[in-house]
């Protein structure tokens, strides 16, 4: 984990299992923040086989934002975006290993989001120049920005709790999907020097809800992206 500071610790809960997860910790739709996530790939999904995140969110009342994230990384790879606004270099705790990830995230003005959805703005209004630079030179695919197709949007529910028996708030994530399928995720953020110890100690806090650890290899991503059609339900 060198060059992380901290490590995301990350389990998935799928199936009837949700609704039973959400109310042992009290995750109601009325104490969550919505967000909505988009994804833009090509058309074979070339980035996200290249282990490559092109994102933007939209959190109504909020700041929006878009990310691009680059997993895994090799530290010397990146040294001179450390010192670069929104940039970070993060550990995910998988199910047998850990993983780097490196991203870049920028604001973005209210409105050209859903103005690009629209179809009325060219998706390189979304992402800046810093992050334009960092996904050329990260990412080792043919690809052309203008040309990406969008995933989604994702509608997300979101929540950070604090929980008797955790040392650290946990946050969960509802993704729902525009056909209806549905995945919860929970997870701690801890000091990279006891990652280990707190993974343990966070599935088997989680174990009776049946959840499972998240392999580390853009699974939720993958599963989001599985889908292309309508806006999500409502959860």
């Amino acid at each position: 984990v060198e060059g992380a500071e901290f490590t995301e610790i990350k389990a998935t809960i799928e199936g009837r299992e949700i609704d039973e997860a959400r109310k042992a910790f009290s995750l109601t739709a009325q104490t969550a923040e919505q967000r909505f996530v988009y994804f833009f790939d090509t058309a074979k999904l070339s980035l996200n086989k290249a282990r490559v995140v092109v994102r933007a969110r939209r959190v109504p009342g909020k700041q929006h934002d878009s990310t691009i994230k680059i997993r895994p990384v090799e530290p010397r790879d990146v040294v001179k975006w450390q010192k670069v606004k929104g940039f970070k270099v993060e550990a995910d705790a998988g199910n047998e290993n850990i993983v780097l990830s490196a991203s870049l995230t920028r604001p973005v003005e209210k409105g050209l989001i859903k103005k690009h959805e629209a179809g009325d703005h060219k998706l390189a209004a979304i992402f800046d120049a810093d992050q334009e630079r960092f996904l050329a030179q990260m990412c080792h695919v043919p690809y052309k920005l203008s040309s990406l197709k969008q995933f989604g949007p994702i509608n997300v529910l979101w929540w950070k709790h604090e929980y008797p028996g955790l040392p650290v708030p946990m946050t969960a994530e509802l993704w729902t999907r525009g056909d209806g399928e549905r995945i919860l995720e929970l997870s701690i953020k801890v000091p990279s020097a006891i990652a280990a110890f707190a993974a343990g100690g966070f599935m088997a806090f989680l174990a009776d809800l049946g959840a499972e650890p998240d392999n580390a290899s853009q699974a939720k991503t993958k599963w989001a992206m599985a889908y292309a059609g309508a806006p999500a339900a409502a959860p």
